[in-house]
């Protein structure tokens, strides 16, 4: 930090404006001044807090595996989203229902690991990380974007070569699962 607390890395906002939004996202263009004085552009992602969960169950992980659009393939992550209809919820609200909904799992015991952000080069978008566990099968509640989605238990001690193999290639489960210590 330098003098008066102010990061010299910090860019100075001149304006601001909507270039694109829906209802998951909004895509917003800030006009900067770099630190030297040097006009800049940088584009950001608004989206509202998400939730990651790691869905343990003995030596097994509760996964999704479903279509991703932006690369063209399957993979296979952990359960995770954000709700998108301002609803006022806690975090754990979110995970539990992220969890619920996607696997129709509820768990007994959730428990918070850390909070990261799922890019913060492009989007301010946070994700809570959290740990589930001692399980009661109930429905699934897919949003209609998740069509396909497969739910399956996935041997602990295969992680790791799922993801060498990139069955598994989605950062916030691959950081989820380390801050698990299941890699």
């Amino acid at each position: 930090m330098s003098e008066g607390g102010r990061d010299p890395g910090r860019l100075r906002v001149t304006s601001s404006r909507t270039v694109y939004e829906n209802h998951w996202m909004r895509v917003r263009e800030d006009e900067t001044l770099l630190p030297d004085g040097r006009p800049g552009l940088y584009a950001v992602i608004e989206k509202p807090p998400g939730a990651a969960i790691v869905p343990i169950d003995g030596d097994h992980v509760w996964m999704v595996q479903q279509w991703r659009h932006t690369v063209e393939r399957r993979f296979w992550e952990i359960p995770q989203g954000a709700w998108h209809d301002g609803q006022d919820a806690t975090p754990e609200d979110v995970a539990r229902g992220e969890l619920a909904e996607e696997t129709g799992l509820r768990a007994g015991s959730m428990e918070r690991i850390a909070e990261l952000y799922f890019a913060y080069g492009m989007s301010n978008q946070p994700c809570t990380v959290w740990v589930a566990s001692d399980f009661t099968q109930g429905e699934q509640a897919l949003e209609e974007t998740e069509q396909g989605l497969i739910v399956g238990r996935q041997l602990i001690g295969s992680l790791r070569a799922m993801i060498a193999s990139g069955e598994i290639a989605d950062s916030t489960t691959v950081a989820a699962l380390g801050l698990a210590r299941l890699l």
